[in-house]
């Protein structure tokens, strides 16, 4: 391992030891389009792996993209990774994006502890679950569309309000005005969900877009022997991946240092008829971006060396 990988992984074992020695569990709950790209793959190793060390409580996992595998094949990575007895949620209804889960196959002659989608809990429903019996409150990762969280919020505002700590999110184009990217704009439902969750979350969010993950490349060493290489290949990723869901699960786990980003606050708004997206600054609002002040490479070494 070259010498500034093992600097950056002694940090993170160092953070790592502080919680166990005494610091709050951090409740986390997931949601990720699980569905044809694999840096969602790549962000929850990370997530995986901080749950191990027990940094975080990673208290369940929602599938907002519905393919006919999503459930059982991210049931097996999770078993691959050595995580099990995490509770798994789907929204069935989002079967209109489009596109092939070309790596769900191979995972799925993995042990799994779902064998359908019909196992799993209706996706809203277990947000709901998870933040009402959760110790304290929890915080939430959002790396894939956002119509599931959204329309918990609006069934359970109560709940929402008094449990979410923040929401961090994989979203968004804030270095153009107005921005258009995939998580809002992919089809309708994905613009509608996004224009929801923007005007209605009671929490503070902070969004990763498009520009601060798309030219940090990151999995480009990965052993040809592990199952996440296996998800990158299947991807015809096998040199590595834009990092837009690592990098998000990296800030939520605090990896990144105050010399590294910065972060623009204001308020965001979404089209909910094209997903486009606009930011209005002020350093009251309840939303914020963020912009990196490194280069790539800084942050792809640091990914790395958690995968």
């Amino acid at each position: 391992m070259p010498h500034s990988l093992i600097c950056i992984f002694g940090k993170i074992m160092l953070k790592s030891k502080k919680n166990n020695r005494g610091d709050k569990m951090r409740n986390i709950i997931l949601g990720t389009d699980w569905w044809t790209d694999c840096d969602d793959a790549a962000a929850i190793r990370i997530l995986c792996r901080a749950h191990k060390r027990g940094e975080i409580k990673l208290l369940g996992i929602i599938i907002n993209a519905c393919a006919e595998t999503s459930v059982k094949s991210l049931s097996a990575f999770l078993g691959s990774e050595g995580v099990h007895g995490i509770p798994i949620g789907i929204d069935r209804s989002a079967i209109d994006f489009s596109g092939t889960p070309s790596y769900h196959r191979n995972l799925c002659a993995l042990d799994s502890e779902y064998s359908s989608n019909d196992e799993a809990s209706d996706g809203a429903e277990l947000y709901g679950k998870l933040l009402s019996e959760c110790e304290g409150k929890a915080e939430i990762i959002e790396i894939g569309y956002l119509q599931t969280a959204a329309g918990f919020i609006e069934k359970y505002p109560e709940l929402a309000a008094r449990k979410i700590r923040k929401i961090w999110c994989m979203a968004g184009k804030w270095d153009e005005k107005p921005g258009k990217e995939n998580n809002f704009s992919r089809n309708r439902r994905a613009s509608d969900g996004a224009y929801r969750f923007c005007k209605l979350c009671p929490a503070e969010i902070t969004f990763l877009g498009y520009e601060a993950g798309e030219k940090i490349i990151s999995g480009s060493h990965l052993h040809k022997n592990d199952v996440l290489f296996r998800i990158f290949a299947d991807h015809h990723s096998e040199n590595g991946r834009s990092s837009w869901d690592p990098m998000t699960a990296m800030l939520m786990l605090g990896r990144f240092s105050d010399n590294d980003y910065e972060l623009i606050k204001g308020t965001a708004e979404v089209n909910p008829e094209n997903g486009e997206n606009s930011f209005a600054e002020n350093p009251l609002g309840k939303h914020s971006y963020v912009k990196l002040k490194k280069d790539s490479a800084y942050f792809e070494a640091l990914i790395d060396s958690e995968l």
